[in-house]
């Protein structure tokens, strides 16, 4: 499932739908704002996305450092396991960007996700883990 309609990333939700789910973080992740991104994380969230765990105010400021580059994702969820609240996700993604010498990247790898539904129904990120299968050269692990 793929949207091509403009899409006010700052009104996204993650529903019970996993698939929704995925498609939200796609949408939110390559529109570039991080702080739109950033408000689907919990704020004691972590996420390995700058390739170390980060929480808090310096999860927020890596991941719109990141974004502010544009690196584009892709995402497919391969299972999905539910227990009351808590939410475990897995994902195979593709994360193309440009490296600071103008050369294209591609990194393949698994995601772990673990999300925390709210008291409003809607779900949060609470861990994000991505596991590159390779690394490119100069990349943190």
């Amino acid at each position: 499932m793929t949207t091509t309609e403009p899409v006010d990333v700052y009104q996204l939700v993650l529903t019970d739908d996993v698939e929704q789910q995925n498609e939200a973080f796609i949408q939110a992740f390559n529109s570039g704002d991080g702080a739109a991104f950033d408000r689907l994380y919990l704020d004691d969230a972590i996420s390995n996305l700058s390739g170390g765990p980060l929480t808090g105010e310096q999860r927020r400021a890596a991941i719109i450092e990141i974004l502010a580059n544009r690196p584009h994702l892709k995402a497919r969820v391969l299972r999905n396991y539910v227990a009351g609240d808590t939410s475990l996700v897995i994902v195979d993604y593709e994360l193309r960007y440009t490296d600071e010498s103008g050369e294209p990247v591609t990194v393949r790898g698994t995601c772990t996700d673990v999300l925390r539904r709210q008291p409003d129904g809607n779900w949060l990120m609470a861990i994000d883990r991505p596991v590159a299968d390779t690394l490119p050269d100069g990349m943190p692990g």
